[in-house]
């Protein structure tokens, strides 16, 4: 199982030696057609702690989702992590959280965007505190308004919030939000500092910590098809968490399986 390094280094990685960054709907766990509705393999928390062992604790999931609702889906488990892109953190079990009062203007506007898709049937506001999103899975034939009333409450907001596109969905959040910055944040501080990242994600949110990892000289690797800036690919969340098992009970991150994610589709 040698991991196929964009230097040419075949050579496995000791877990020892790594920090892992795992996005989580559409790469832990595969995207369902409503936010709750997301099914979580019964042993995939337990996989999980069992790798951050082998990691000296240097594991983080990185998500658009708030961390309170991973921990529910993980629980008893809890892990470090970034939530809603970054706004809310939580490292070693301190917390820097979300905190939804220091956005006004966002939570002014949440009633307004509620008025202006309620035509849009199957159209879901997803109101995450500091941050919005708008899903559109369930209509796609409403994809073109929805997005519309979107940009125009982005920019009715200004330079404060911007606007992120994934699969399905916008979101309005803050603009200092990202997993790129939340994933430097990580490795500035112990354990993660001085180890090598590991990124794994599946969509558009997840483009700006490939690119944070790749500066880093680190392994990124994309879920799924589509262009990306990550270097290699894997099929799907199930063949991910085939890996992260394997990566727990060796204690080595390896990808003989991954292609590379040179080619946009695949």
């Amino acid at each position: 199982m040698a991991i196929r390094r964009p230097d040419g280094d075949r050579t496995a990685l000791r877990a020892a030696d790594c920090a892992l960054f795992l996005d989580f709907d559409g790469t832990l766990v595969e995207i369902a057609e409503r936010p709750e509705a997301v099914r979580v393999a019964p042993d995939l928390g337990a996989t999980l702690a069992r790798l951050g062992e082998r990691l000296g604790g240097a594991l983080a999931l990185v998500s658009g989702r708030a961390i309170a609702v991973l921990d529910g889906f993980l629980a008893p488990h809890r892990f470090d992590a970034a939530g809603l892109h970054g706004i809310e953190r939580r490292v070693a079990g301190r917390l820097f959280p979300c905190r939804p009062e220091e956005h006004p203007a966002l939570r002014a506007s949440v009633a307004s965007l509620s008025a202006d898709l309620r035509s849009m049937r199957g159209v879901l506001i997803e109101d995450k505190g500091c941050s919005v999103a708008v899903h559109w899975r369930l209509a796609p034939e409403h994809a073109g308004a929805a997005e519309r009333v979107v940009r125009d409450l982005a920019a009715r907001l200004g330079p404060g919030y911007r606007l992120q596109f994934g699969k399905a969905v916008a979101e309005l959040l803050p603009a200092r939000s990202g997993k790129g910055a939340a994933i430097l944040s990580f490795l500035s501080e112990a354990p993660y500092a001085g180890r090598l990242p590991v990124f794994i994600g599946d969509d558009l949110t997840d483009e700006h910590g490939f690119a944070a990892v790749n500066a880093r000289g680190g392994l990124s690797v994309r879920i799924g098809p589509g262009a990306t800036e990550a270097g290699f690919r894997l099929a799907s969340p199930a063949e991910l968490r085939q890996h992260l098992t394997a990566w727990a009970d060796a204690g080595m991150i390896a990808l003989g399986s991954a292609s590379s994610a040179t080619t946009p589709g695949g």
